[in-house]
């Protein structure tokens, strides 16, 4: 029986959800806090720890960072409010598999649970790195040559998209070293494992390792293995990255938080090609091509001391800026069906695409996990739709809120009908009315409200607080003034 630790400051949440687990055929266990949820990993074996991430002693971060330095292997699954995706983008990027956003809609809890379990099985789970969030199709794109499969990959047609796989054409015949810049959720291990695929190293493996979550002695054996008994905890030898990687290509990913006595030892592997194991005397030899991404720019990072010059002219053979999803508006439209054919397959369904609101509402929205929270946002729809169209009523609060209007707007029947006959007041639905005080001040308050609303792009949750009411009286309000 698969063993499951809640990490909850809620102890309703946690007896439900645990009570709810356990009738799915797990057995579970709770901690009220985070360090006695660390304390409680430590002392036993769990297959999947569910953690909030809004903790009362310590952020569900710093709870994953010290589980993750405790088990690189462990799956840890982040529980976190729809408001906090950036913050649910960044969990991800420091090592979980992937996030949960409340209210908890059972269904994809037990989803979440079981891809997690099923990866693991099958051995696609690895140390530190390979999480499903990033490697099952989170903001993957299809290549643009004929290698790999066409399920996983997807080359929008957005101009942005159109240059940056001109580049990949260019580089990815070449051995150069490449630096990947892009934000979170942009897909930079997507665009390496696509490089790769397009060289001549295609047939060899391709290892991905995250440097943000390592310290310095988990980096080193990563990196380059390690022996037997070199450390506590070295019970057997070790092959490290560059090692398995041989004759293919090694991403890393955040190499920024790399320490400077490890950046140290990349630099001579790169510039000798050959390495020790941690504790070991016999050098190694390697033949890898490095490819590695930063969100922040490592020319600057060099210039404050952060990051080592001459690594950095090592990397910098060839470099690629990923652009952010809200600047390849349409690639939206063709991501959202690629998305939604891979739900409708994980979820054996038959979902058949979506309300043009709710396009609308996906061209409006910023993106700013970009396509990781696209993808997460498609599947949970999916999830929650049954059949038919995909509509708003499925879509998170938080993006449905923010352009729900902006799409009204747009529309000719959202037009009052008064509007058609007298265009000069076409933009203030009451004005059809009497001309009387009441009615004046309406109008002086519809108008309130839709200026807060275009200021704060259309959060009605950011508009109540400015106007200083609740948001069920600004729903109240401005449903009373549609026609």
């Amino acid at each position: 029986m698969k063993r499951i630790l809640i990490i909850d400051d809620d102890m309703d949440m946690c007896n439900l959800l645990g009570r709810f687990l356990q009738k799915k055929g797990y057995e579970t266990d709770a901690s009220h806090s985070g360090n006695k949820g660390i304390a409680k990993f430590k002392e036993s074996k769990f297959d999947v720890v569910l953690c909030d991430f809004r903790l009362g002693d310590k952020e569900g971060r710093e709870v994953l960072k010290e589980i993750k330095a405790n088990d690189p292997y462990a799956i840890v699954i982040i529980i976190t409010g729809y408001s906090d995706i950036k913050t649910a983008v960044d969990v991800i990027k420091a090592g979980a598999f992937d996030y949960i956003t409340k209210p908890l809609i059972p269904e994809e809890v037990l989803n979440v649970i079981g891809r997690a379990l099923q990866q693991s099985a099958d051995g696609a789970i690895e140390a530190p790195r390979t999480n499903g969030a990033s490697t099952t199709g989170a903001n993957q794109s299809r290549k643009p040559s004929k290698a790999g499969s066409e399920e996983e990959f997807l080359v929008g047609q957005a101009p942005a998209t159109r240059e940056l796989y001109r580049q990949i054409e260019l580089v990815a015949p070449t051995n150069y070293s490449i630096i990947l810049y892009g934000e979170s959720g942009t897909g930079k291990e997507v665009i390496a494992r696509t490089i790769h695929l397009n060289s001549a190293r295609k047939d060899k493996p391709f290892i991905a390792m995250d440097c943000g979550t390592l310290s310095k002695e988990l980096a080193g054996s990563e990196l380059f293995g390690h022996v037997k008994g070199a450390f506590t905890g070295a019970m057997n030898d070790k092959e490290g990255h560059f090692e398995l990687a041989n004759g293919g290509t090694l991403f890393l990913d955040e190499v920024a938080n790399l320490s400077y006595e490890i950046q140290a030892a990349l630099l001579r592997v790169i510039q000798e090609r050959k390495f020790k194991r941690v504790g070991g005397v016999k050098e190694m030899e390697t033949d890898v091509r490095i490819i590695v991404a930063s969100n922040e720019n490592l020319q600057e990072a060099y210039r404050k001391g952060k990051f080592r010059e001459d690594l950095f002219h090592r990397f910098n053979e060839f470099s690629i800026v990923l652009p952010p999803f809200r600047g390849r508006k349409e690639d939206i439209p063709l991501f959202a069906d690629f998305f939604l054919n891979k739900a409708n397959k994980e979820l054996n369904k038959e979902v058949a695409g979506f309300e043009p609101e709710v396009m609308q509402i996906f061209l409006n929205y910023p993106w700013p996990g970009n396509l990781r929270e696209f993808r997460n946002v498609i599947r949970r729809a999916a999830l929650l739709t049954s059949s038919g169209l995909v509509n708003s009523r499925v879509l998170p609060a938080e993006i449905a809120d923010t352009n729900h209007f902006t799409y009204l707007q747009q529309q000719p029947e959202a037009v009052p009908v008064a509007a058609v006959a007298q265009p000069a007041v076409a933009h203030h639905p009451i004005a059809h009315r009497e001309t009387d005080l009441k009615n004046a001040a309406a109008q002086a308050e519809y108008d309130t409200i839709m200026n807060v609303l275009k200021q704060v792009n259309y959060n009605k949750s950011r508009a109540a607080e400015i106007l200083k009411i609740d948001r069920k009286t600004l729903y109240n309000k401005i449903k009373s003034y549609q026609p």
